[in-house]
């Protein structure tokens, strides 16, 4: 009697084991009703200058401090009225720099984004540097492939709007304003290093 009750238990344990299974997970060959997240699409800055716009989307997924560095300089105004102070024909135009003498930034420095997906083509913008992690508010955006520049410079974003604007800009003009048009839903607080 005692051996047909322990039969039973384990006849109905493993009843219960078989259905529980049973009502688990759907079938693999059902679609699924998950749905997949969309990714937000990247940053976007226009530089106005006195010779026209230069429209930039940045790559935040490749360079995220970096990009979070230059919109927070953008949205405080520190880019307005500042001029391209080096101007390199058939290479490259830089800006960013408040004294206008090539040594000025924020006070602070940034370490290096370098992405091996992200090359020196022409109508990039990267952050201007004097060595490995000193970049600050300088940027150059370059008129011709500059492959040499690959691995020593981030590249942040790239001319989508404007490359006839970047080709005729001279030393001197100016950068009337910077405006971030489009932005991810997050705060654009850089990791900074004081020197």
């Amino acid at each position: 009697m005692m051996k047909r009750s322990i039969c039973s238990a384990v006849a109905a344990a493993l009843a219960a084991c078989l259905l529980a299974a049973g009502c688990g997970k759907a079938s693999s060959t059902e679609p699924s009703t998950k749905e997949t997240a969309v990714p937000e699409p990247l940053p976007q800055v226009t530089i106005r200058t006195d010779k026209g716009d230069i429209v930039l989307e940045l790559a935040e997924d490749d360079a995220p401090n970096t990009v979070a560095n230059f919109i927070s300089l953008a949205e405080k105004g520190y880019y307005d009225g500042v001029t391209f102070h080096r101007v390199i024909p058939d290479f490259m135009i830089q800006g960013g720099d408040p004294t206008g003498t090539g040594s000025g930034g924020p006070g602070y420095v940034i370490a290096d984004e370098i992405s091996p997906r992200l090359r020196h083509a022409r109508g990039v913008i990267s952050m201007a540097n004097a060595g490995p992690n000193t970049g600050g508010s300088q940027f150059f955006i370059t008129h011709v492939p500059t492959q040499w520049l690959d691995g020593k410079h981030a590249v942040f974003g790239r001319v989508t709007t404007g490359m006839d604007v970047v080709d005729e800009i001279k030393q001197g003009d100016k950068i009337l304003k910077v405006s971030v048009g489009r932005k991810r839903s997050h705060p654009y607080q850089p990791q900074v290093m004081r020197r």
